[in-house]
């Protein structure tokens, strides 16, 4: 799921959460879980259900914060790298890419 305007929630067991991605692979959920955490955020994790053993097993990631919204956050330049150092960019939230500077254009 990549960044969307409109905010999502519900709820992870029994924790009202805003949802930032589902049905991820277990590398996009821990980056995420990572950069949420960086930035203060608690993070609630739900492992997908499998219809097979062979099926590779997915996650949903949820904050608490229920006026979260990662679309508004990154636009706004309110979240930080993992790093603490920068400012997360469109790219470094989808991890296209680790470049960090503030454009959200390319002219080439």
């Amino acid at each position: 799921m990549a960044l969307a305007g409109k905010h999502q929630f519900g709820a992870i067991g029994d924790q009202r959460v805003t949802f930032i991605e589902k049905k991820i692979e277990k590398e996009r959920m821990e980056f995420l879980k990572k950069l949420l955490e960086v930035n203060d955020f608690e993070v609630v994790i739900q492992e997908e259900k499998r219809k097979s053993e062979e099926e590779p097993q997915l996650y949903t990631v949820g904050v608490t914060d229920m006026v979260f919204n990662p679309t508004v956050y990154v636009f706004q330049r309110r979240l930080k790298t993992i790093d603490g150092k920068h400012i997360v960019t469109q790219d470094y939230w989808n991890q296209v890419s680790e470049e960090t500077n503030p454009q959200y254009w390319k002219n080439d």
